[in-house]
Formats: C-alpha cells, structure tokens, sequence
C-alpha cells in the first residue's frame, strides 16, 4: 500500500512539471516570434531648415531665357565649296552664289585678299560661309602650300587669319634599269611622274631622251619629297642623281650657293646647263632627221633636209633651246608659223610649223626654257611636228651632231664647298648603283 502510495505522488509531481512547461512556452512563444520576424522599430527626427523666399520675377525670367539664348546665336550657316573652272573669275564665283558684288568689291579693298581673289586659278578651291538668309560671314582658301587664310566678316569688320600648315622634305632614294621605257623603270622604282620629268631635264643637256635610250640603262635618283600635315603633297627637288646611257655615266649634283642660289652640276663641278637644249620639246618623237636629200612628204621633190622634226601633239610647247633675243616672228612659206632666235655669237635657231606663237614678239629678249609657241602643222607639214634647225654663221648644223665648248668648272674656293656638299651624296649614289634596282623610302 504503501508503495503505490510513492508512485502516485511521483506521477503528479511529473505532470506538474510538464504543465508548468507547457503553460511557460505558451507564455514567451509570441515574444520569439516578434523579435525574429518583425522589423526593428528605428527612431527619427526631422530638423527643420529655412528656405529662401521665392522669387517673384522667377516665372518671368524663366520664360525669357529661350528667347535671350536664341538671340545671342548667330545664324545658322552652310559652307560651299567652289573650285575654280578655266576662265572663272572670282567676280562670276560670288554671283553663282548669289553674293553681292558690293561685298567683293570691300574684299579686294583689302591688301592682304587683292591679289588671290583677282588671280585665281584653274582648280583652285575657294570656301564661303554663307549664313541661312545669304550673307556671307567667312571666306577660306589656301594661300599657298604652306598656309591657310581665314576671313571673317561681321557686319562692317572684316579680319584676316592665317594658320601655317606643317611642310615637311623627306629624302627618299630609289634607282631602276629601262626595260621599257624611262616612265615604266621609274614607276617601278617608286617615282613620281613630276620627279622623272626633273630627272630628264637635269639630264636633258647630255642625253637625247627621244633618241638615246636604251634597254639595260639605269639610273639612281636621291630626291626630296614634299609632305603637308603627314600626307604627300607632291615631288620636290633631285638633289643627286647618276645616268648610264649607253655604257657612260653621267653624275648631277644640286648645288646651293651661300646667297640661297641653286643649280645642278656634274661631278667636277662644271654646270649641267649648257648653252643650248638638246631637244627643245619634251618627250616627243624624231620624224625626221638632217639630211642633204630627202623625198618632201608635200611636194614630193628630192631636197636637203636641213633640220630635224620632232613629232609631238599639236599644242605641246615648243621651248627656246637658248638665251637670245627674237629676230623674227611671223610667217614663212612652207614653214608657216615661224619663230628665229638670235643667241649672239653667230648662234641662231630657227622653229617652224607652230600652231600658235608664245607671250614673245619680234624683238623680245628669251631665256633658255621660255615657251616660244607650240606644236601645230602650218605651212607645208603633213601632221603637227617641230621643225627645228640650228645655224653657225648662216650654216646650218646638226642639232644632234653639233659639240659645243664645256662650260667652265666652279671657281677652286667654290668647287672646294661643292665638294664638300656632295661627297656625302655621291656616297649615297655610290650604294645604289652597286645594288639590285629598288626603291628606297
């Protein structure tokens, strides 16, 4: 009995101890779920701060800012583009535009514009800022190659700019052999047309290039070219340059003299300008050569053909093969156009079938090179050619027989800097006659 008794007060202890459990989770339970589920409570305080008092001229103000800004623009604009045409004149260039000439006449007032607005020339490119109701407000064009000028116009003012452009000479070196002809070898080496030109007419005293060429000559060429703000602008100068035609080298140097003059002369110092051209038309054709009997393509006679004809196309320039005065100037039988040119010292030339005469007159004083006319078929000519004769004391001469005294070397203190200059150069020659034909940059 008196164990059961033990058991019973057992059991109710435990029970109690379960329910005072139950009844303390049931009491903190919702107090867990609070604190990991909802958000933390955060206090804030807001201090309050003075604002400026509003502006009654605001609105106003505001509304007039679009206007005020669209006042102080300038119009808008469009710059036009004009290249110059053959014959165009600047006066014919404002009036395409729609320009004034009032407006150009206060331009060529201008020291500065006078002369570039007054000679301008085939190609040249001309801008015009033209603003939307057609006044113009700004004029630019180059000045030269190395220099642009700038013109703004604002109602009654009128200002210049010129911004100077980076010109740069780059010595480039290059050499070929013909195969061909001289513009393919020089092509093939890198040349420009205007450098072989150059290259000729250096030349052009000692080698006949209509007649003297032949497949296996070479040629070696240190010349500059001209750059202008990182892009090739054109060819410049031949400083050095060796020939070999036919087996015989020939060597020319640009020479600087110390009062800023230039000219060209071989290797012992002597000018490759000699008294009279070789050939006073460029690049052209033999038809026919001195001779003492020859069937006239006209007349059909047997006669002397005492000069020699250069075939070339009708307009081509005919050049004064030396320095002299002009003596006649006019027609002459079958010669037709005809210009004689008295070079002193018994020297004359004579140059027939022009199609037209230069700038120069009976009388007129010519340097060798000045374009005396130009290629035609006047008179008895069967197609446009030159005919040209050469005469010593009324004699006549073959032009391409006749040898004339060497010219005189620089003086010994001259000749001394002359060499001086050209060692270097000759070097540079030196290396490219004895290597493979290439070109160098």
């Amino acid at each position: 009995m008196h164990g059961n008794g033990n058991r019973r007060r057992e059991q109710w202890l435990m029970g109690s101890v379960v329910a005072a459990t139950m009844l303390l989770t049931a009491a903190i339970g919702p107090g867990f779920a609070s604190a990991t589920l909802d958000n933390h409570e955060v206090q804030r305080w807001v201090q309050p701060l003075p604002l400026p008092e509003p502006d009654a001229n605001a609105a106003d103000k505001e509304g007039d800012a679009p206007a005020a800004v669209e006042s102080a623009a300038p119009p808008a604009s469009e710059w036009h583009v004009v290249e110059i045409k053959p014959g165009q004149t600047m006066g014919a260039v404002f009036a395409s535009l729609s320009l004034s000439s009032t407006q150009l006449h206060r331009l060529l007032e201008r020291p500065m514009l006078r002369e570039p607005l007054t000679r301008v020339r085939a190609g040249a490119r001309f801008e015009f800022d033209i603003t939307a109701d057609g006044s113009l407000r700004g004029l630019r064009f180059e000045r030269d190659e190395a220099s642009i000028l700038t013109v703004r116009i604002d109602g009654n003012s009128i200002s210049e700019n010129i911004v100077q452009r980076d010109i740069q000479h780059r010595i480039n070196m290059a050499s070929g052999v013909i195969e061909g002809s001289l513009f393919g070898a020089a092509s093939k080496a890198g040349l420009g047309n205007g450098t072989v030109l150059e290259l000729a007419k250096v030349f052009g005293y000692d080698i006949d290039f209509t007649q003297d060429l032949r497949v296996g000559d070479s040629f070696s060429v240190v010349y500059e070219e001209i750059y202008r703000d990182g892009e090739r602008l054109r060819g410049g100068d031949i400083i050095a340059a060796s020939f070999v035609n036919q087996g015989k080298r020939y060597h020319a140097f640009r020479y600087a003299f110390a009062d800023g003059r230039s000219e060209y002369f071989d290797l012992d110092g002597r000018p490759m300008k000699k008294s009279f051209l070789r050939v006073p038309v460029e690049f052209s054709r033999i038809s026919s050569l001195f001779t003492t009997a020859r069937r006239h393509p006209v007349l059909g006679t047997m006669r002397a053909h005492k000069g020699v004809d250069y075939a070339a196309r009708s307009g081509t320039p005919i050049m004064a093969a030396g320095e002299g005065r002009i003596s006649f100037a006019g027609w002459q039988n079958g010669y037709g156009h005809t210009v004689i040119i008295d070079h002193g010292r018994g020297y004359t030339t004579l140059y027939a079938h022009l199609s037209k005469f230069g700038g120069y007159r009976k009388g007129s004083r010519v340097r060798q090179g000045d374009v005396i006319g130009y290629v035609g078929s006047s008179g008895l000519a069967t197609g446009p050619h030159l005919h040209y004769e050469f005469r010593v004391n009324g004699a006549h001469r073959d032009p391409l027989k006749m040898t004339l005294p060497k010219p005189e070397p620089l003086p010994k203190a001259e000749l001394a800097r002359f060499r001086e200059q050209t060692q270097p150069l000759l070097a540079k020659l030196d290396l490219l006659d004895a290597k493979p034909r290439y070109a160098a940059r």
